[in-house]
């Protein structure tokens, strides 16, 4: 199977229109859903600008065992290439990602949106994300890498020219599997004992794509990164109000009289 290639080859998601979800302004954004639809609050840490790059950070909470997904809003009348990594690894080839546009990326198309799912294992197939702890973590069981655990983090690249589409409809016959670091990655899995949240390798989905010719700029035009924590981590660094207000002794009674300890058990 042969493709005309004249620069990076990057994949681009032939989804059904994704679920409208409230928009927040500027030019791309990025939302973690959870399968029920919801939309789940950041908390703002920072926004500047370096080197032509636009970096927004922020936190948010994660619920242990959920899945969840990652939905790019393209607010632009450009097509954008993202590069997206979790916990470092970049999702459609599991390699360490250092988010740059040498990377394999999804495309997504003007004033449009794409729900990533899941770690690519081939053309047609994701295996869902979700919160886990540190050791159950895909790139700590697959990789031994903790280096960026816990951040979700895109990528924005404008593109240089836009070729035509060049579409293939049938499914890769030689793909190989996202790379493996083993039973040596397994092993130091076990090392890992943490508090802190991690992304596991999930269900299997059917989720097709197709390859494209896109080339990218050199410098992406934005950043977008999440820290995902437990709720117990987030109270403790305070970036979430967890305490509750201490209690009037004579403004807030309870309505009735309480039974005493040991009451009926006589």
């Amino acid at each position: 199977m042969c493709y005309s290639i004249v620069s990076l080859l990057a994949l681009v998601l032939m989804l059904s229109a994704a679920p409208a979800f409230p928009s927040y302004g500027g030019n791309m954004d990025i939302e973690i859903i959870s399968d029920n639809g919801g939309v789940s609050s950041r908390i703002p840490h920072k926004n500047y600008s370096t080197g032509g790059t636009q970096i927004i950070k922020s936190y948010l909470e994660a619920r242990k065992g959920e899945n969840y997904s990652i939905l790019i809003r393209n607010n632009t009348p450009d097509r954008v290439g993202v590069v997206i990594a979790v916990d470092g690894r970049n999702i459609i080839t599991g390699k360490k990602s250092f988010l740059n546009n040498s990377e394999m990326m999804y495309i997504v198309a003007p004033y449009n949106t794409a729900k990533l799912e899941g770690w690519r294992t081939d053309q047609n197939t994701v295996h869902r994300f979700y919160f886990t702890d540190v050791k159950d973590s895909y790139s700590v069981k697959t990789f031994g890498d903790s280096s960026a655990m816990g951040v979700i983090a895109v990528s924005a690249f404008r593109e240089k020219e836009r070729p035509e589409l060049l579409y293939d409809r049938k499914p890769l016959k030689d793909n190989a599997p996202a790379p493996s670091a083993g039973a040596q990655a397994k092993e130091s899995a076990k090392r890992y004992e943490s508090d802190a949240a991690g992304t596991g390798f999930g269900d299997e989905k059917f989720a097709p794509v197709t390859k494209v010719e896109f080339e990218p700029e050199s410098v992406p035009f934005k950043k977008m990164l999440v820290k995902y924590e437990w709720r117990e981590t987030l109270c403790r660094k305070g970036l979430l109000k967890c305490y509750s207000e201490k209690r009037n002794r004579l403004w807030d009674e309870a309505e009735f009289a309480p039974y005493p300890p040991g009451y009926g058990y006589r």
